[in-house]
């Protein structure tokens, strides 16, 4: 399966230089000088790297099949990828590997099921489809991080979410809303701690919160 690695930002600089948005933990190995990788679209690459660089925060790469600025910002949007199959890692995961399992609640409620990793300014999320007691579905972001996804059994099919009240669509009834007034109101969003970005090439793992 071709899994993603970076996305090409924009041209940096004159001489062919692009930065990076990266989907990877893992950039001084995915990036390293004479790694060829393909591209989606297919007709831009293969691409072989030939110096990459950190530069405030953001990886700025070069290739040899890529020459000037023009060259540079012709590759904009293009995706980086590579062969993957599955994690050897513990308690890391693919997002293909994540994509279609059963969502269960600790008392083995079923919610739904994941369609997608997703991410977040400030966290990767997975976008599940609930099924709803009327009948109905919703599409709902779930921070994935270990408060709140504490199992994700791959082998059975599931992941088991100990959400907080309000943050599933079926459990709207239940959502904690901020007052104005309150002086010890936290958003929770603020509560939740960023997981590693893995991205689509190297395994996201989830942070203890």
């Amino acid at each position: 399966m071709q899994l993603t690695v970076a996305r090409v930002s924009k041209a940096h600089g004159l001489k062919g230089e692009v930065a990076l948005d990266l989907r990877t933990d893992d950039p001084e190995t995915r990036l390293a000088v004479g790694e060829r990788l393909e591209t989606v679209p297919a007709d831009v690459g293969p691409l072989t790297v030939t110096h990459s660089r950190e530069h405030q925060g953001r990886w700025l790469v070069t290739f040899a099949e890529i020459s000037g600025r023009t060259a540079a910002e012709n590759l904009r949007g293009t995706e980086l990828v590579v062969e993957a199959d599955v994690s050897d890692e513990e308690d890391a995961w693919y997002p293909h590997e994540l994509a279609g399992l059963r969502v269960e609640l600790a008392d083995g409620t079923v919610v739904g099921t994941v369609v997608s990793l997703e991410y977040m300014p400030a966290h990767e999320a997975l976008l599940v489809e609930e099924a709803l007691p009327d009948g109905g579905t919703a599409r709902t972001l779930v921070p994935f991080v270990l408060a709140i996804v504490p199992v994700v059994d791959i082998e059975g099919g599931r992941v088991v979410l100990t959400p907080p009240g309000g943050l599933l669509a079926r459990d709207a009834d239940a959502a904690i809303v901020d007052r104005a007034d309150d002086v010890d109101a936290v958003d929770r969003a603020g509560d939740v701690d960023a997981v590693d970005r893995a991205g689509d090439v190297d395994a996201v793992d989830r942070e203890d919160d």
